[in-house]
């Protein structure tokens, strides 16, 4: 990919990728001490028009990360929001596209510490490219465990804690799998690598409670409202034993990037036939009608690009 076109927000102002560098010793480089976020723009051409999904969401989990950090945040989350909007604009973004929001700790030396740190952020926008296959995945359980919360918090999206994920999925696809599934330290299930995870059995949606060290997602959290609200689905959230995967009907991850992407096997074992089942299918044609604004009633979830500042593309 060149990112030399690319216009960035670093720094405090708009600037060219290549002019916004950070030195070999910067403190979140070094050492992890970092938050970032993953938004997803989804170009509309029927509109001619990108539309960013439940960005206010998106910065409201940032600050949270940044704070649990002790990084402060220079800009509000409507000013966040503001210069995404124009950082799309300004790369004319005309494709699918991957925001990158993240915070660091900037200090060029060496010492292990959050305290006494100058911090920094910057966002960066990219066209998007597909992260897993959709057509269905083959999955293992991993011999990594997730990150605990006596450990790091991993309900913040903490450049350093991904090291975890980094190791699972590497495990899985130099295995022979497609992706990753962590277990707690406890040995319930997490989730996927980069993903939060759901199961189905006798109609019912279960997913992994928050106590099992999961990162709360904003897609998560989308999904469980409009299978309940849309669908009518009975919503379980408890800890899930390795057993029940095994057993599931439906398996499927859910994440900004992934979208909602099916599970075919786990542990070679296959899951339901093999393809995408019912349920799965239903909310993956909802949750793409509604990010691509064929859904009247979720226009709340969508930040229009072009339409904001009144720009024709």
């Amino acid at each position: 990919m060149d990112l030399s076109s690319i216009t960035v927000y670093a720094e405090g102002g708009f600037r060219r990728y290549e002019d916004a560098k950070v030195g070999l010793l910067t403190h979140g480089l070094q050492y992890g001490t970092g938050c970032f976020e993953g938004i997803r723009g989804y170009w509309v051409q029927e509109e001619r028009e990108l539309l960013l999904v439940l960005l206010r969401d998106h910065f409201e989990r940032f600050a949270t990360s940044a704070k649990i950090l002790t990084i402060s945040l220079s800009k509000s989350i409507d000013e966040l929001v503001d210069i995404t909007v124009e950082l799309c604009q300004r790369n004319n973004c005309r494709t699918d596209t991957y925001v990158r929001p993240f915070a660091y700790k900037a200090a060029e030396d060496v010492g292990v510490r959050l305290h006494g740190v100058p911090d920094a952020f910057a966002i960066v926008p990219i066209p998007f490219t597909p992260y897993l296959d959709p057509s269905g995945l083959h999955v293992c359980v991993s011999s990594w465990r997730r990150t605990d919360d006596t450990m790091a918090p991993p309900r913040a999206k903490i450049t350093g804690l991904y090291v975890n994920s980094a190791l699972a999925k590497s495990e899985a696809v130099q295995n022979g799998y497609d992706e990753a599934i962590l277990l707690s330290h406890d040995g319930h299930v997490a989730e996927g690598s980069a993903e939060n995870i759901f199961l189905v059995r006798k109609g019912v949606l279960y997913t992994p409670d928050p106590s099992q060290n999961v990162l709360e997602g904003v897609t998560r959290r989308a999904i469980i409202d409009i299978a309940r609200r849309e669908l009518g689905l009975e919503i379980v959230e408890r800890s899930i034993d390795r057993g029940e995967l095994y057993a599931a009907e439906e398996v499927f991850f859910t994440g900004t990037a992934v979208g909602i992407c099916h599970v075919s096997s786990i542990d070679r074992r296959i899951v339901g036939n093999g393809t995408i089942g019912p349920i799965t299918q239903s909310l993956s044609n909802l949750y793409q009608r509604i990010v691509t604004g064929r859904e009247p009633r979720y226009e709340g979830w969508l930040t229009r690009t072009y339409a904001s500042a009144g720009v024709k593309v």
